[in-house]
């Protein structure tokens, strides 16, 4: 059996200095702490990928989000057993809404960046401690884009025509 490995892309949502974090409800790693993602779909945008994800796990959704980086790791399926995974992970900001566990989320929690790497919950995949680092590095680097404000527009005052 070959082992291509199989795209995989998910959203880090960051509010304020928490970054939203999932408990895997399914095996593998059921009970570890997990970002929300999954597998890409056949001709899937990895952006279009990890928003989707994101909706289905949580049910929230972000704005414009900044691409934070690729990561290998492996993935495991009973009866298959091993194989790669290329790991796409995207950054956004937290506009509102409370995220609601479903599909293969047991559980949602907002977990301050600066405690990542010493909670008690394990991590459900290796790559997830690089993860981390490279957040905490961009947050340092300055505030995560912003979404464009709408302009408000300034209604003329109405005035009747000169006669």
């Amino acid at each position: 059996m070959f082992d291509y490995p199989r795209p995989c892309a998910g959203m880090l949502v960051v509010k304020g200095d928490a970054v939203l974090m999932l408990e895997r409800g399914h095996r593998p790693r059921r009970g570890c702490f997990d970002i929300p993602g999954g597998f890409v779909d056949a001709g899937e945008d990895l952006e279009a990928a990890a928003r989707r994800e994101l909706r289905e796990e949580t049910g929230l959704t972000v704005g414009k989000a900044e691409f934070l980086g690729f990561y290998w790791d492996r993935y495991y399926l009973r009866g298959f057993g091993h194989f790669p995974t290329m790991n796409f992970y995207y950054l956004g900001r937290w506009r509102g809404g409370t995220p609601r566990p479903a599909d293969d989320a047991a559980g949602a929690e907002w977990v301050p960046i600066a405690s990542l790497g010493r909670r008690r919950r394990r991590f459900a995949w290796k790559h997830m401690a690089r993860v981390y680092a490279d957040l905490r590095r961009r947050l340092r680097a300055g505030p995560l884009s912003r979404e464009p404000q709408p302009r408000r527009r300034v209604r003329a005052a109405a005035t009747a025509p000169p006669q």
